[in-house]
């Protein structure tokens, strides 16, 4: 099963958690520091919250597909750049707690669409050099924008 990923940066983890847990009427599937993640049955989604900071109203950090395999995420991969899209692949890369393989594209508005699976579960945020993974908003003080490829989750 696939599922869209909507990526939000918010300026309070802890309030949002609350909202989102009301709202989908489920708790978190994963909660670290700095981060949650929700994996919604009905609609099928996962909701993504990274802390990003205070003085910010929440905004999009990234959208992505997730799905089941390796094998989909380089039939995604082919399928994207036959379309004639831009593509940039990571394979094997830790982000947001999960070892990953994805794809990234980016829309007209150069919104930032991943294609990925969870092939493992990370209990650090580790992020490998070159990656385009999130960035935890201590770490990135001098920016508002989010990475070049976007998020990640």
């Amino acid at each position: 099963m696939s599922r869209v990923q909507l990526a939000l940066r918010v300026p309070d983890l802890d309030a949002s958690i609350a909202f989102y847990s009301r709202l989908f009427g489920t708790e978190p599937a994963k909660l670290r520091d700095g981060y949650a993640n929700f994996a919604i049955t009905e609609p099928p989604l996962k909701l993504v919250l990274i802390e990003g900071t205070s003085d910010e109203a929440t905004r999009l950090d990234h959208l992505g597909v997730e799905v089941e395999s390796t094998d989909a995420v380089h039939t995604a991969t082919a399928r994207l750049s036959e379309a004639g899209l831009a593509t940039t692949e990571e394979n094997d890369t830790t982000c947001c707690y999960a070892l990953q393989d994805k794809v990234w594209v980016h829309g007209p508005g150069q919104e930032p669409w991943e294609v990925y699976v969870v092939k493992a579960d990370a209990n650090s945020l580790t992020k490998q050099q070159g990656s385009t993974c999130c960035t935890p908003a201590s770490a990135d003080t001098d920016s508002k924008e989010p990475v070049t490829a976007g998020g990640c989750c």
